[in-house]
């Protein structure tokens, strides 16, 4: 999507960045320049993902274990980074975890654990890197991954749309006060992106005869991570420098066609259209 070295010179850290979509937008972001860093709580599977990241680009990656739950251990994390690279110019708050359940069933602890980290680590990673720029004078950039149920809300995912929707609004409110720094703070809303432990656990394989996750979506297919990771090299990139505060949805139209009160009449067959089509004539 962007020319060679686009993001030449600047330093990313992803959060959740081992894995998944956060490896996907790494390894763009490394082929278009960037040296990355990826941070979450599972230092083998980290460590063998930056040598993979290393391998597949020939870039520089450096992978550090961090619980983006605990404020010591992010401002750790930042200290290697400059220790090792001397500055830091990108956050991708990406770490999250989800699952699917009637809320009722929830412990205080199942609604926790999501919520500390989607917008606990959000929150801490953010303010971490939002004092040091600012005490540096450093223009920096906050991309947020969150979803589009953060403003529809979402039976059976109730504390990852409500953390959600807390970053969504974070992402709001620090693009009007930290604008005056010099730092851009905007989000992408991905539908459904199939990754591996991810996907198992909300689209289980109990539930396909209820739940299909194509149905809703009009193009008829999930997205590729490539498709993402572009979306999200160019917010970070010199050429997305006016836009700020706006959240970016990427789900072929998902969310568009549940929100439609009469989109789901896509199940009509043709027959009876064309039945209902010479009623209409006769009239």
């Amino acid at each position: 999507m962007l020319i060679k070295d686009a993001l030449k010179d600047r330093i990313i850290l992803i959060t959740g960045g081992g894995t998944g979509l956060g490896k996907s937008m790494a390894r763009t972001f490394l082929t278009l320049g960037a040296r990355v860093v990826i941070a979450s709580r599972n230092e083998s599977r980290l460590q063998e993902a930056a040598e993979q990241l290393c391998s597949d680009t020939g870039g520089e990656v450096l992978a550090i274990p961090c619980d983006v739950r605990k404020y010591r251990q992010v401002e750790d994390c930042l200290q290697q980074i400059l220790s090792e690279w001397g500055q830091l110019d990108v956050l991708v708050n990406n770490a999250a975890g989800n699952f699917i359940s009637p809320t009722e069933y929830l412990s205080p602890r199942a609604f926790d654990v999501v919520v500390d980290i989607v917008l606990r680590g959000t929150s801490n990673c953010t303010l971490t890197l939002g004092k040091y720029w600012i005490n540096n004078q450093i223009p920096g950039i906050i991309l947020n991954i969150v979803t589009t149920y953060a403003w529809t809300g979402s039976g059976y995912v109730v504390p990852s749309a409500a953390a959600k929707a807390g970053v969504l609004a974070m992402t709001r409110s620090l693009a009007c006060e930290w604008g005056k720094y010099g730092i851009r703070s905007n989000a992408i809303a991905p539908g459904p992106f199939p990754t591996q432990g991810a996907w198992d656990r909300l689209f289980p394989e109990e539930m396909a005869p209820y739940v299909d996750p194509l149905e809703n979506i009009p193009l008829k297919r999930t997205g590729k991570h490539e498709e993402l990771a572009n979306l999200a090299a160019y917010l970070v990139s010199p050429y997305a420098e006016y836009i700020n505060g706006e959240v970016i949805t990427i789900d072929g139209g998902e969310w568009l066609y549940g929100a439609g009160e009469f989109n789901k009449l896509d199940r009509v067959p043709k027959e009876l259209w064309e039945t209902l089509a010479k009623n209409r004539k006769n009239v």
